[in-house]
């Protein structure tokens, strides 16, 4: 297992007709990593914006590395740029962060919290997120609400 980071260029492509940007990892995961499917990583474009994801396959001959587009606001690169990435394996346990008052929701509702702890990382995080992003008291209390029934209707993210 190679533990050291791994530099690259490449090029940003778009998916599809999409807004959705990914870089091709030129390596193999197997050699690198010894895994085959998808690799946790921790990433820094161009020395500068950090990002925690996965390298995934996608149907593809290359696993790729996607880039969000906060990531190309940050970098002020688009579809066709060219951008610097180094990497390493991410083993640090995801955790999301559970503000005091959706703990108290899933406190009410253990079933939902169940699920909820089953879910991918990603979907745990999209779900806070979301009531987090909430700009008024209600629509906070309101998305809660749904998450829950949500959750409870075994919808795995938003």
């Amino acid at each position: 297992m190679k533990t050291d980071s791994i530099h690259f260029k490449a090029v940003i492509r778009q998916h599809e007709t999409m807004n959705a940007a990914f870089v091709e990892f030129p390596f193999s995961t197997e050699e690198l990593f010894n895994k085959k499917g998808q690799v946790k990583i921790k990433a820094v474009f161009d020395s500068r914006v950090e990002y925690r994801g996965s390298l995934a396959k996608m149907k593809s001959e290359y696993h790729i590395l996607g880039l969000t587009q906060d990531i190309r606001k940050q970098l002020g690169k688009t579809f066709g740029d060219e951008v610097s990435v180094s990497l390493i394996e991410d083993r640090e346990e995801r955790i999301v962060e559970i503000a005091d008052d959706i703990a108290v929701i899933f406190n009410e509702n253990p079933e939902a919290k169940s699920l909820f702890d089953k879910m991918s990382y990603t979907h745990r995080k999209e779900y806070i997120r979301w009531i987090q992003e909430a700009k008024k008291p209600e629509t906070r209390e309101s998305r809660k609400a749904k998450m829950v029934t949500m959750i409870l209707s075994g919808k795995k993210g938003i």
